[in-house]
């Protein structure tokens, strides 16, 4: 388990070119995100995406969400229709997550089979800048074990996990956020709040 410290305010290239390459060799990384930290690796990754399940000890029936960069890169993995795409415009980059109808072209694990693929399009220049580099989605998940609470300090990580190892942890001080807001958007007439 590799560990580094960042500054959320001004990440190093380094430290991004190092985070890059370790999601590129389809490894899972902790990360610092604009709510809280996440269990992250390549969102086109099957291999990857299967091991986050593992880490977490989470049933693989329920899905995974992908953080992308820009609106345009949702599109790509998500139909969007033009009332969808007003209400996001209101609510991204922010902690504000969405549930829209899978174009299937990710590994079926993230979205569990069900037709549905969550995003998010986070206000977190660290996160963009690496999402950019990648050019691909990255999946993000809160960093627990499935049923506990959500890790906001790193002190511990290695114990929590020591059965299932992370390859990489970024560690940028103690989050004080909370998880996203979960919205249901595939009828855009009928939106439904998932998780406040």
């Amino acid at each position: 388990m590799e560990r580094i410290k960042i500054n959320l305010k001004n990440p190093g290239k380094k430290e991004i070119d190092l985070i890059v390459n370790f999601l590129n060799q389809g490894k899972v990384i902790a990360c610092p995100t604009d709510t809280v930290y996440g269990l992250g690796c390549l969102a086109t990754d099957a291999k990857a995406i299967r091991r986050i399940f593992k880490i977490k000890k989470r049933e693989n029936r329920k899905p995974l969400l992908i953080l992308t960069q820009s609106l345009a890169m949702a599109k790509k993995y998500c139909r969007i229709n033009k009332k969808q795409a007003v209400y996001l415009k209101k609510v991204w980059p922010g902690p504000v997550s969405v549930v829209l109808e899978d174009r299937r072209n990710l590994p079926k694990e993230l979205s569990a089979g069900q037709g549905a693929l969550a995003v998010r399009l986070p206000r977190n220049d660290f996160l963009l800048k690496i999402i950019k580099k990648l050019g691909e989605p990255l999946v993000s998940t809160s960093l627990n074990l499935s049923g506990e609470p959500v890790i906001s300090d790193l002190g511990n990580v290695e114990k929590i996990f020591k059965k299932e190892k992370l390859d990489l942890i970024i560690d940028a001080g103690v989050l004080k956020g909370i998880p996203s807001r979960l919205v249901d958007l595939r009828d855009a007439d009928n939106i439904k709040v998932i998780r406040r």
